[in-house]
């Protein structure tokens, strides 16, 4: 592979990208941008272990197996089910947008941009705001370590929740411009899963960083419900979610599940609903039956 390319691909993750090489017509043109940045992960996640070695806080292998499970878990319903979500944005695209932007422009590049990160921050919020979409969301913040893999501790199902939300976007964005963003917002969230990285200076105003993050996945009092950004932090400025790194994080959920078996990281806070569910509607009979 040309040194170029490899440039080319690494820049995937951090959204580095030319809009001219990132803009499609049709959707089979469209690159699986996160198959082809797999091995990149897998350097970085063993080059991220080396320095915490070194830095005498070794990642923990049982913890970051987790993780990995999960994200073998997700990947493979995204492969299995991902052309559904695509299918349904196209049927509304092709019978209800209101205006049709030119696939080669740059402004439309700009505008499937910012337009997916925006919805972004506001389906991460719901994700954390409505208890439903919590169950699925909570798996992502199971683990209490932080590092690259935890990047990868994905839902089986958090995506098709939160899909109605982008589901307007079809108004406007063409199909292929979504698809492209919608990847490389994703990836750009691998970097961010880190505590190699510390603060970045003037850019902590603009984007999120790895700092913003790790507030994010803290269960520190501060830390709750704060930066859901996906790659600009002005959201969570303007909506009030915003928070700095401003002391130690304590990673993982408030009542952590103590597990790492795959199966019950994804249905754990399911199972708790049920249960609370069967418990209520007990208690709901007990008081019809004896006032």
């Amino acid at each position: 592979m040309e040194f170029s390319k490899v440039l080319e691909t690494i820049g995937y993750l951090f959204y580095v990208v030319s809009p001219n090489r990132t803009t499609f017509e049709k959707i089979e043109d469209v690159p699986d941008y996160q198959v082809q940045v797999v091995p990149y992960f897998v350097v970085l996640v063993v080059l991220e272990m080396m320095i915490m070695r070194m830095k005498k806080n070794p990642i923990r292998l049982n913890d970051g197996m987790g993780s990995v499970s999960q994200g073998i878990l997700s990947e493979t319903m995204r492969i299995l089910l991902e052309s559904w979500k695509l299918a349904s944005y196209i049927y509304i695209y092709s019978n209800w947008r209101i205006v049709t932007l030119p696939w080669e422009s740059l402004w439309t590049w700009l505008i499937a941009f910012i337009t997916v990160d925006f919805i972004y921050y506001w389906a991460h919020r719901a994700s954390h705001e409505i208890n439903l979409l919590w169950a699925a969301h909570q798996v992502h913040h199971s683990s209490e370590d932080y590092n690259l893999t935890t990047a990868l501790r994905q839902s089986v199902l958090q995506s098709y929740f939160v899909w109605v939300l982008y589901l307007p976007l079809a108004l406007i964005v063409p199909p292929t411009a979504l698809l492209v963003h919608l990847q490389f917002n994703l990836l750009y969230q691998f970097w961010i899963h880190t505590e190699v990285v510390r603060k970045l200076g003037p850019l902590e105003y603009v984007i999120n960083t790895a700092s913003h993050h790790r507030v994010h996945h803290g269960r520190n009092r501060y830390c709750i419900d704060k930066n859901y950004a996906g790659v600009l932090i002005i959201w969570d400025r303007m909506f009030g979610t915003f928070e700095p790194e401003n002391e130690e994080v304590v990673y993982g959920l408030t009542h952590p599940i103590n597990s790492f078996e795959p199966i019950y990281i994804q249905t754990s806070h399911s199972a708790s609903m049920w249960r609370t569910f069967l418990v209520d509607r007990r208690l709901d009979e007990q008081t019809i039956r004896h006032g």
